[in-house]
């Protein structure tokens, strides 16, 4: 059965060993057409790979679109039909590739698909079973997060969601150049929101198939609750939201920032060891006023 050519982009910083680990669970696909390409984004260690896999080594860190966008231009170089966005850290069940394929040649007007993903330490628990976007929060919610998975989001229907998480994501190649390359304004966080919203402004659908299935292991090269994790879903959160959200709702973007800063003044002065907590959310929010964009660190 013919089967179209995939270009798998893997992003790697700073973490070769869950890289090799993704790449060994990857050898065992059972997707004939595809091929690998590792985008390095300035890594301290060098590494060498497989003569079968590609590798791009970039000069700086050019962030999760910045570098994910590299394998991308290379890819279109390279006429993909399908790009798949993959997190280094993760490892994927045999037939995936073949689902998320299969679901995205089934209408013309499907741009991006996703799977079910697990935590990698807890095989059945799920990470995303489908995006949705909050907009009374400013924030992307991934569905089922920390569920059992007893089927509650399986459907034979192909079901449309939100977003679907740069974590993996398959779109379609040919769609790159109406939609655009994943925004780079990010830097880290939201942009695989953004290029899902976008897609679905133009018409596209963005489809959750609970048939393919990875295993993911969570944030390596940031931690939860770091300054950075704290800071981009600050000011992140409010950036898609100016772009994106109902006009009501857009109206209030600036209501809610007003509300989040009042209550980071009080843990400021009263809650000591919500304090760094404090300061990195209001750091995001000054900054989104600022109309500061990209890495953090270029402006301070």
């Amino acid at each position: 059965m013919f089967q179209p050519k995939v270009f798998i982009i893997i992003l790697n910083y700073n973490n070769w060993p869950d890289t090799r680990q993704c790449l060994a669970s990857l050898q065992k696909i059972d997707y004939g057409n595809f091929q690998i390409v590792v985008v390095d984004n300035n890594s301290i260690k060098k590494e060498r790979l497989d003569s079968n896999i590609i590798l791009i080594e970039n000069q700086q860190n050019l962030g999760f679109a910045g570098g994910n966008n590299t394998g991308i231009n290379f890819a279109l170089g390279q006429r993909a039909e399908y790009i798949l966005i993959l997190n280094n850290d993760t490892t994927v069940d045999r037939d995936f590739l073949k689902h998320l394929v299969k679901t995205a040649q089934s209408d013309q007007a499907i741009a991006m698909v996703g799977p079910k993903i697990y935590f990698h330490d807890k095989p059945k628990q799920l990470w995303y079973a489908g995006g949705q976007v909050n907009w009374l929060y400013n924030k992307a919610v991934m569905r089922g997060y920390s569920e059992e998975d007893k089927g509650q989001y399986d459907s034979e229907e192909s079901q449309e969601t939100d977003y679907i998480s740069g974590c993996c994501l398959l779109i379609r190649g040919n769609l790159i150049d109406k939609i655009g390359l994943m925004p780079e304004q990010y830097f880290l966080y939201y942009e695989d929101t953004d290029w899902s919203l976008k897609a679905q402004d133009l018409g596209y659908k963005c489809v959750f198939d609970h048939k393919a299935k990875i295993w993911h292991k969570g944030s390596r090269s940031t931690i939860e609750a770091s300054d950075s994790y704290i800071y981009y879903h600050s000011r992140n959160g409010l950036m898609l939201a100016q772009k994106y959200a109902p006009p009501l709702r857009k109206m209030a973007v600036h209501l809610d920032a007003g509300w989040r800063i009042i209550k980071q003044i009080i843990k400021l002065i009263l809650v000591p060891q919500k304090r760094n907590w404090a300061i990195n959310i209001l750091k995001g929010i000054k900054d989104f006023y600022l109309n500061k964009e990209g890495k953090y660190e270029n402006w301070h």
